[in-house]
């Protein structure tokens, strides 16, 4: 039988491969990855059946509050696994068209792309122009305008099941941890899988084409919904905040009023008296720093390291761990149920001024003495002897954590 849409079931299955690899958890039905896999054959092709057939309806999403490294929370909407994998087809239909129209200045959720890129274009810019406007879209995905997004994703996709789809996931109601029903009329739930990629058509052109057509001459760099515009002067940044300001309004948008901000980029050669010398993007603060030349001369440069948001998540998830209580593991069993995080922490806050990141390996060796002190009773009270053993055990292998390895030892006491 002849379905209405024409969807590969290999396709199929190549999402559901991407979704395991993505790990991650139950949606509202409460069937994990695994549980999903105990009938794994009968499962795709129900889902393949029904998107192929048109009769695939998303379930609602889970709702779950997560807190933010700045404080306060954030509400994710997890779908099923089945509805992950259904997003995920759409992902893989729906990139190939929109990837080549993105704006070069976009780096958020695309291919070949990573903070790492968009932090190391925002230095060199502060390096060249005076002035930032740090942009801060208030509920950028919780206020996305479904008309302004469908008209654009229509302009650029022609395939109806994409189309279909793409509206039933723009208004999945999404249940709260109270259990309550919130239906959906805007916005894109963070937490599913086709929402990035939705959101950065959205900005496009709600954002990077606009700026790039209306404010020449004033670079920018997007993450997402963190942005970063480049002025030569405080009037320009003024100008700038202005008409983003109406702009945005046009587009559903908003700019939040007090986390906006026009900062100047002070350093040896730039000494201005004004009141905001600094910002943080993607987890990094941006400010003055002693820096040393080539020549050994020091001089104040202005250049990104690790946020103090970001050390004090960090800090409380190392106390979060309570290592002092896990005296039933050894020394191997922490270290590997650890590195994992203490490697993505290394591998992304360690870019850029990495010594800024030495007070993190300071505090989880600190609490790697206390662990220790627990564990063994000729060392109860005795920070100090504690803390040489475990210095001599660093020594003796310098391989076993993280940051040891890369010559963050604990003190020799």
């Amino acid at each position: 039988m002849t379905k209405p849409y024409e969807i590969s079931r290999h396709l199929v299955w190549k999402a559901y491969q991407q979704v395991k690899a993505n790990k991650g958890v139950a949606g509202i039905d409460r069937e994990t990855i695994q549980e999903f896999e105990k009938d794994l054959k009968d499962n795709l092709y129900k889902l393949w059946n029904r998107m192929s057939s048109g009769s695939y309806f998303p379930p609602p999403v889970k709702g779950v509050e997560i807190p933010k490294k700045t404080g306060g929370k954030r509400m994710l909407g997890i779908p099923t696994v089945a509805d992950r994998i259904a997003q995920t087809v759409a992902s893989m239909t729906l990139e190939p068209l929109l990837e080549p129209i993105f704006h070069q200045d976009s780096y958020g959720f695309r291919p070949g792309r990573s903070a790492h890129d968009a932090l190391s274009v925002v230095r060199e810019r502060c390096w060249k122009y005076d002035w930032v406007v740090d942009l801060d879209i208030r509920k950028c995905f919780d206020t996305i305008d479904h008309g302004l997004l469908n008209r654009a994703l229509e302009k650029h996709c022609q395939i109806p099941w994409v189309l279909l789809y793409v509206k039933r996931w723009l208004t999945v109601p999404m249940e709260t941890p109270d259990g309550e029903l919130v239906e959906r009329t805007e916005g894109t739930p963070q937490g599913g899988v086709v929402s990035p990629l939705l959101a950065n058509l959205f900005l496009h052109y709600a954002f990077d084409r606009w700026v790039s057509e209306n404010l020449p001459g004033v670079p920018f760099c997007r993450y997402a919904d963190d942005g970063v515009l480049h002025c030569k002067s405080e009037a320009q940044a003024e100008l700038v905040v202005s008409k983003i300001r109406e702009r945005f309004k046009v587009c559903g948008l908003e700019l939040h009023p007090e986390k906006t901000r026009i900062v100047y980029c002070a350093d040896s050669n730039r000494k201005g008296k004004y009141p905001v010398r600094q910002f943080t993007f993607l987890g990094y603060t941006f400010c003055q720093r002693k820096t040393v030349n080539k020549r050994g001369q020091l001089f104040m440069n202005f250049v990104p390291a690790v946020s103090r948001d970001a050390q004090r998540h960090m800090r409380q998830t190392i106390r979060r761990w309570k290592l002092q209580f896990r005296c039933d593991q050894d020394l191997n069993e922490i270290a590997k149920s650890i590195n994992p995080v203490l490697r993505g922490w290394l591998n992304y806050y360690g870019k850029f001024r990495r010594s800024a990141m030495d007070v993190i390996w300071r505090h989880m060796n600190l609490h790697l003495v206390r662990w220790m002190m627990r564990k063994y009773k000729t060392l109860q009270k005795h920070s100090t002897k504690a803390g040489h053993m475990l210095w001599l055990k660093a020594k003796a292998s310098p391989e076993l954590l993280v940051h040891w390895k890369v010559g963050y030892l604990p003190m020799a006491g």
